[in-house]
This record gives C-alpha cells, structure tokens and sequence, in this order.
C-alpha cells in the first residue's frame, strides 16, 4: 500500500507530504528531501500512513533519506544565523525608520537564500534595508510581506480557550472565516469574543459550522409565527445542540418543544 508522511521545514510552517520510500521515519525524525527551492532538511509531524487520494496530492516525491547527525547540527547553526539576522535586519528598520514590523526569518538549509518576513499597513520602499541585508549575509534575500493570520500562524501562542493557537499547530491552510458563522452558532457577535490572537474571526467558528447548518434544517426560523395545540405564537429561541425552540404564546406563556420527541 502506498504510504506518505508529513513534514514541516520549520516550526509552525506550512505541512507538505512526500512518500517514505524504503524509510520508515517516526515523528520527530529528521529527513532529507528535494524541493523546488533545492535541498531541504524537514522534521516529521505526521508518521507513515496510508495515502488518501482525497486528502494527498497526486504526485508525491520521494525522501532522498535519513538525515545525519551532522545535517542535524547544521540545521542548529542556521537557527543561530537566523537569530543573528534577524537581529541585524531590525536594527537596520529602526535605523532607515521603515514603518513594517518583522516577524521572522527563514535562512534555508543549504544557505542558497534567506527570507524576511514581515507585516505592514501598505508597501514599503525597502530597497537600502535589502542592500545592507545583501552586504552583511553574502547571499540572495528575499523580503516578503505576510498578512496577520500568517503572523499568528508563525509567532504562535494561546487562544482565547486557553490552548497553543490552531494555525501555529495542526491547521495545514487557512479556510473563509465569515461573521454568518458565529450567527449561525447563536454567539455572541462581540468582536472581543471571536477574534483571535491576529484579530480576525477566529478559524475555530468553521469547525462545527456545518453541524450546526444540518441540524437547523427542519428548526423554525427566529421571530417565525407557528401555530401550536396551546395557541398561537412565534419562535423566541432556538437551542440547535439540544434540538429545541421556544415558542412565546400570544397569551405570554413560553412553550419549549423538543424537535426529536415530536418526531417520534
């Protein structure tokens, strides 16, 4: 059976698949694979498992192998550039007073480039901050504008639910996060309440979005006019989970019907 795993270049990147060949790599093995942008040294997240033609791309590379201990090291040594990079770099903003904020740095495994990402309100002219970039790394630079949820996705942290944010652990891509959502979900439309830490609708309001949109489709629609038994009246709450509405009679009283009870 065809297998593939899951890798990831750095912390909280984006996740790519390739085909273990004759490997069997655990998670948190470190393997060697060609890209298009050359040689990669990635980290494994997701252990071998049987390829899903729905969830896994159609042509998946192979891993070139294990990685040594030496590539191992090296790939510690490029975090010690990076950090001094990164470094460099936002002194050299203070200095040339740019108005962007950087986020991080990518310095790839075999040195060929190295990228600056970074958050900004519109363009910046950053041509004399690439020059000094250039002069000091000795190697091509790149420097790439990222949106917030990117921002979030890279420096991580914790949601409003008290746990490491979704983007910075297991989400593969970003998915349209809409305010109909929260609607739907009968939450509180308080934007303090359903922003995340990048301050846009927080990923998590997708994640039953669809349970909730099955389970309302034989429910009464809010302010709705019914007629009951007990009089008429109109639909003044509904509860999607627990498959109930309330009615307000015409007379005052609330009555609570139980959707799944009168099915029955």
């Amino acid at each position: 059976m065809e297998k593939v795993i899951g890798i990831r270049f750095r912390k909280g990147g984006r996740l790519y698949h390739f085909d273990p060949g004759e490997f069997s790599p655990l998670k948190g093995d470190y393997v060697i694979v060609k890209t298009e942008q050359g040689v990669g040294l990635g980290v494994v997240v997701e252990p071998p498992c049987p390829r899903n033609a729905t969830l896994h791309p159609r042509e998946i590379k192979k891993i070139e192998r294990m990685a040594t201990e030496e590539e191992v090291r090296k790939l510690a040594e490029n975090a010690q550039i990076e950090a001094e990079a990164k470094s460099f770099c936002m002194e050299k903003i203070a200095a040339h007073g740019l108005p962007m904020n950087l986020v991080d740095v990518e310095y790839f495994f075999d040195g060929a480039k190295i990228i600056f990402y970074f958050t900004a309100e519109g363009r910046v002219d950053f041509r004399e901050l690439l020059k000094d970039l250039v002069r000091r790394l000795r190697t091509r630079v790149e420097l790439r504008q990222i949106g917030i949820r990117n921002q979030a996705k890279m420096v991580g942290g914790l949601g409003g639910c008290g746990r490491p944010l979704c983007c910075a652990t297991f989400l593969k891509n970003f998915h349209a996060v809409s305010i109909k959502m929260a609607k739907e979900q009968n939450l509180s439309l308080n934007p303090a309440k359903i922003s995340g830490a990048c301050g846009r609708l927080m990923c998590c309001l997708q994640y039953e979005h669809e349970t909730y949109r099955e389970l309302r489709k034989d429910m009464p629609k809010m302010g709705k006019k019914v007629e009951l038994p007990e009089g008429k009246g109109k639909v003044v709450r509904q509860n999607v989970i627990g498959r109930s509405y309330t009615v307000l009679l015409e007379d005052g009283r609330e009555i609570d019907i139980e959707l799944d009870k009168n099915s029955k």
